[in-house]
């Protein structure tokens, strides 16, 4: 079949060329914005003066006929014809003649693949939008269904201090709202129009670049045309909002893995989203999770690939660039299916509140209230906090937990201790004395569930 930039050549490409070349087998998705924005410039081309009204309005026609035969599995995609571009455009011209092969006037396949990408990414970023905000919408459902669940805080996955477990809840939502923003930072990024750039260097023809931008509804127009074609950082952003997001999913991933283990048993999943073994009957596996940690490191890849093709090319378009959109479209797939099956997870998710209630009981949680507690007292706090060591210390070694110690015995450690000791001591009472801005205090929690909710409702 003869190349539509074949002119120029006496030999047909070698079997290698053509394959090393081809780009079909996954660009094709592009196939809508690649008919939306051929329309545009279509009836740019007309409205210019460029191409009559009557050739405008066969192209039409037959990219709409075109579009109805992709979506019908009709249309055959051929290897030859390289990339999604060139199959609709030899399709057209089949469907139309010399009509079809005016269309490319005014027009590179450098500033038709920017985009279509554009196009395609703010489609995408609509989608992942509102998954993203179920998902936070859920966790915060989840928190005000258990605000007076306590459960431990960790650092260094040590038992730290008493928390609500709809604080942690929220301390994700909190994560994700933050990745909300990188995603609107990156639609504004995308949100650019590079049509009409032409190859490099603009085109030879009296066109009109805003028409195509307020046709394709584009929020500007790129204002250098070597840039429009070389540009690839709004994909950059993209996938720095999906590596950041997989890696939140990733932390979140990693707990519900431990909480649903039967050491922790904080959390129960539901069937729909665990597995068995083919060998142990007994197990119930939260592959979920564990799919979502491990596809996390894909993201990355794809991230570091995109940076290590971009790094070393001169301006302006380059055929590296064809290496651009498969780590973009496996990124953008892999994080709405991963949000998908965190929202899946939590949806029934069970909360084993008496054992998280067990948990904070059991591990001294409330060491630093017991310290707090001599420090108002009159005692330096660096004593106070000496003092509440040795007390765990002496727990630890004559098998008692703080609920077992006598007034007479605590009093041991220190003559500032009185009978009101047994109440700083009990974690269910420790979140409460909690008063700074964004604390686990019930009052804050709530204060965080009014901000976040306002959140989702302005992103809906």
């Amino acid at each position: 079949m003869k190349k539509l930039w074949g002119g120029r050549f006496e030999d047909k490409p070698s079997d290698i060329t053509e394959r090393i070349s081809v780009s079909v087998h996954y660009d094709k998705r592009l196939y809508k914005q690649d008919i939306r924005g051929s329309k545009a410039h279509a009836e740019m081309l007309n409205k210019c003066g460029i191409i009559s009204i009557e050739d405008f309005e066969q192209i039409k026609k037959g990219l709409s006929q075109i579009e109805d035969e992709i979506e019908s599995g009709k249309f055959e995609f051929k290897r030859s014809l390289e990339d999604v571009h060139m199959n609709i455009e030899s399709r057209l011209t089949e469907l139309v003649g010399d009509a079809g092969k005016r269309l490319h006037t005014a027009r590179s396949r450098n500033d038709q693949v920017a985009t279509d990408t554009r196009l395609y990414i703010k489609d995408e970023i609509i989608e992942i939008k509102a998954l993203l905000t179920d998902l936070i919408s859920i966790l915060v459902e989840t928190a005000e269904k258990n605000t007076e669940v306590v459960m431990p805080g960790y650092t260094h996955l040590q038992v730290a201090q008493p928390v609500r477990f709809s604080h942690h809840m929220l301390a994700h939502a909190w994560a994700l709202s933050r990745d909300l923003k990188r995603l609107l930072f990156a639609l504004d990024i995308a949100d650019s129009s590079p049509l009409g750039a032409g190859a490099l260097a603009g085109v030879n023809y009296s066109t009109d670049r805003t028409i195509t931008q307020k046709l394709l509804d584009f929020k500007s127009v790129n204002m250098n045309s070597m840039d429009c074609v070389a540009d690839r950082d709004y994909m950059l952003d993209v996938l720095y909002f999906c590596s950041v997001c997989a890696m939140h999913l990733s932390r979140f991933s990693e707990e519900i893995i431990l909480w649903s283990s039967s050491e922790f048993r904080f959390i129960r999943l539901s069937d729909k989203v665990t597995t068995g073994s083919s060998i142990m009957p007994q197990k119930k596996n939260p592959d979920l999770a564990e799919l979502i940690r491990g596809k996390t490191g894909r993201v990355y890849g794809n991230m570091i690939s995109l940076f290590t093709v971009l790094k070393g090319l001169p301006l302006a378009y380059n055929r590296d660039l064809q290496e651009d959109k498969e780590s973009l479209f496996d990124s953008i797939d892999t994080i709405k299916l991963s949000i998908e099956a965190m929202i899946e997870m939590l949806k029934e998710m069970t909360v084993n509140k008496e054992r998280m209630r067990q948990a904070v009981f059991s591990n001294y949680s409330t060491a630093t209230d017991l310290a707090d507690y001599l420090a108002r007292k009159g005692l330096p706090f660096r004593e106070a906090h000496e003092v509440s060591g040795s007390i765990v210390k002496f727990c630890e070694t004559s098998g008692k937990d703080f609920f077992s110690l006598t007034l007479e015995e605590i009093k041991k450690f220190s003559d500032c201790f009185e009978s009101d000791i047994v109440e700083i001591l009990n974690p269910e009472n420790s979140t409460e004395r909690k008063l700074s801005l964004g604390s686990t205090s019930l009052s804050e929690v709530r204060k965080q569930i009014i901000e976040l909710k306002n959140i989702i409702e302005k992103n809906r």
